[in-house]
């Protein structure tokens, strides 16, 4: 088996969809398998010293002067606007150039398998078609909305925007056919096949995205280890700090529950709004910001906290839900998207989205049960381990993906 795993940019610092290719690319790696990795430039430095045995198996779409171009002009459009126009052209860009690069490779380095982790959107159009090899895309998750209750977040005019673009997607893929094509598509569930473009005419397998490298989050070694002991109950936020994240609504929680303290991993645009919130209700003194670490930093304060709080209202993944589970560590999160689809209430706690103090006062009960309750934390995170064991764990993704990959080489084309 010889494969080409293809995608805009790979990176562990970026997080997020990001570091989708390289859990492909790295453990497919470590078991031998003849694999290559094609991606933007951007991410480099990062990925030459990641993997300084693979420099020969990577190959980078260089930047554009119509990258830097769109990227200016980004700046200037709401998020989702922002990702469903210039960043559709942007990432667009990004596949014409690998196009090129993917098929010199099958050609030259005789590619069973291409695989195209990322976008995770459905909606996104594929340049990946007419390469000379099979074609895999996904695992896909998208197809989401903000809560009924948390649609005012969005302005009338995005509304209306994401709207004409998900009705004219079906012609972006009529055009580019790359998906409609593709021998396999793989979606993390149900609300993600239904997104998927009309036309399609390969075989659906639905695979969660994301999971979870138990040695990395372990629920056993370390609890507690390189961070202060906590003065109060402490509640770990990971991510990056944008607006879709909420953690206001996990703030205000904490402002309700007088023994708790929260600490923030992570960055964004959100920061000094957020700090500036806390700092109003008078809480300042038990938020913590630390800014962004690296994963191996992670895991000892999520260790030391009786729960991660993910009061996200736009989560289609989550995969720091999983590494909270791993962990050992109880999750309280909205039941919608992603978390939804990883937790129940033998790990966690799901709080409806149905208005914003529904939210949070379902948080603040959540931390106060858990501060009341210390054996809870244990049992509620003794499960999730075992469900991240049976159902998440990277080497066993790593399995199925191969099952896959045999598939998509005996399909007939």
């Amino acid at each position: 088996m010889r494969v080409c795993i293809v995608a805009e940019h790979a990176s562990y610092q970026f997080g997020g969809e990001a570091v989708l290719p390289l859990h492909f690319f790295a453990g497919l790696r470590a078991r031998n398998i003849d694999t290559w990795l094609v991606v933007h430039a951007r991410t480099r430095p990062e990925l030459l010293s990641v993997f300084p045995q693979d420099h020969d198996r990577i190959r980078f779409v260089e930047d554009a002067w119509f990258h830097k171009l769109l990227f200016r002009l980004s700046r200037f459009l709401p998020r989702r606007i922002s990702e469903a126009s210039i960043g559709l052209l942007s990432q667009l860009t990004t596949q014409y150039l690998a196009r090129r690069i993917v098929r010199d490779l099958v050609a030259n380095e005789s590619i069973d398998v291409v695989h195209q982790p990322i976008p995770v959107s459905p909606r996104f159009p594929s340049l990946m078609y007419g390469l000379g090899a099979r074609v895999v895309i996904g695992p896909m998750n998208g197809g989401m909305d903000y809560p009924a209750a948390f649609r005012h977040e969005e302005s009338a005019f995005t509304r209306v925007a994401i709207d004409l673009g998900r009705h004219l997607s079906n012609f972006v893929h009529a055009w580019l056919p790359g998906k409609t094509r593709a021998e396999l598509l793989l979606v993390a569930n149900e609300r993600t096949r239904l997104a998927l473009p009309a036309g399609v005419r390969g075989q659906v397998i639905t695979l969660q995205e994301n999971g979870v490298h138990l040695q990395t989050w372990s629920a056993n070694e370390g609890r507690g280890a390189q961070v202060e002991e906590p003065r109060k109950a402490r509640f770990a936020f990971i991510g990056r700090l944008v607006d879709w994240k909420g953690l206001d609504m996990a703030i205000e929680a904490l402002s309700r529950v007088p023994e708790g303290e929260l600490i923030v991993i992570g960055d964004g645009a959100m920061r000094t709004a957020w700090q500036h919130f806390a700092e109003k209700l008078g809480i300042m003194d038990r938020v913590t910001f630390t800014g962004w670490l690296p994963q191996s930093e992670c895991a000892p304060f999520l260790h030391s906290s009786l729960a991660l709080v993910l009061p996200s209202i736009y989560e289609c993944g989550g995969a720091v839900v999983l590494e909270a589970m791993a962990s050992g560590v109880p999750v309280i999160a909205t039941r919608w998207g992603g978390p939804a689809d990883y937790l129940d209430r033998s790990c966690g706690f799901l709080v409806d989205p149905s208005s914003r103090e529904a939210v949070v006062q379902g948080f603040a009960e959540a931390m106060r049960q858990l501060i009341a309750q210390p054996e809870l934390r244990d049992q509620l995170g003794a499960k999730g381990r075992q469900r991240v064991e049976q159902h998440f764990d990277w080497q066993k993704k790593i399995d199925r993906i191969l099952e896959i990959y045999q598939r998509a080489v005996a399909t007939p084309r």
